[in-house]
């Protein structure tokens, strides 16, 4: 077992629904727990979803269809509820920018960075081809299949604002690829960013 030298990393790991991040902070978290680290990982918009079901809402997806000030109430919720987890490492599993009725809305906006407080910022790519294919593969959420324009213009999108919460938060920042059969080699770096090993 490793000896654990980490104190309070809150890792904000993001991207856009396709890019694999979900399956990579999985591996992410279970390696960590190998090596004798104290991780606990939270999905950000299941927390919300559960204060979203005391609102009525039945699933995930239709919290981005609620006006952006109900939105922003269930994510500062959700970001007070994180804020009291105990473990050396917390990992957030989070997207950058959630697409509204009012187009795009960041999905950590200032008040949450200032409820959280992040130390690491890292952002999970894939070639928008890759994206495409993962999102028309899943069946378990309702995915906006989109055109590889599209989904491109998502991407840069991600690019500009994880530099803009690395601004404001003074918190580094990665941007990791993620295609095809390179999961492995994705959580091996994010480990890498977060431990040192």
């Amino acid at each position: 077992m490793e000896e654990n030298n980490t104190n309070n990393i809150r890792a904000v790991i993001l991207g856009i629904p396709g890019v694999g991040k979900t399956t990579v902070i999985s591996k992410v978290v279970k390696s960590l727990e190998q090596r004798g680290f104290n991780t606990a990982t939270v999905i950000f918009g299941t927390v919300m979803f559960e204060e979203a079901k005391k609102m009525g809402l039945k699933n995930r997806d239709e919290i981005r269809k609620l006006s952006i000030s109900k939105q922003r109430l269930l994510q500062q919720h959700a970001a007070k509820r994180i804020a009291k987890m105990h473990e050396n490492i917390v990992i957030i599993d989070t997207h950058l920018f959630i697409k509204t009725s009012e187009w795009y809305y960041p999905g950590i906006p200032m008040q949450v960075i200032d409820i959280i407080k992040p130390t690491h910022l890292l952002l999970v790519m894939a070639d928008p081809e890759e994206v495409i294919k993962r999102r028309k593969n899943d069946s378990s959420r309702h995915r906006d299949i989109l055109s590889t324009k599209e989904i491109q213009h998502e991407l840069d999108i991600s690019k500009m604002m994880i530099v803009s919460c690395a601004n404001l938060t003074g918190s580094p920042f990665a941007i990791i690829m993620n295609n095809s059969n390179e999961a492995d080699n994705t959580s091996s770096d994010i480990i890498r960013i977060l431990v040192g090993t």
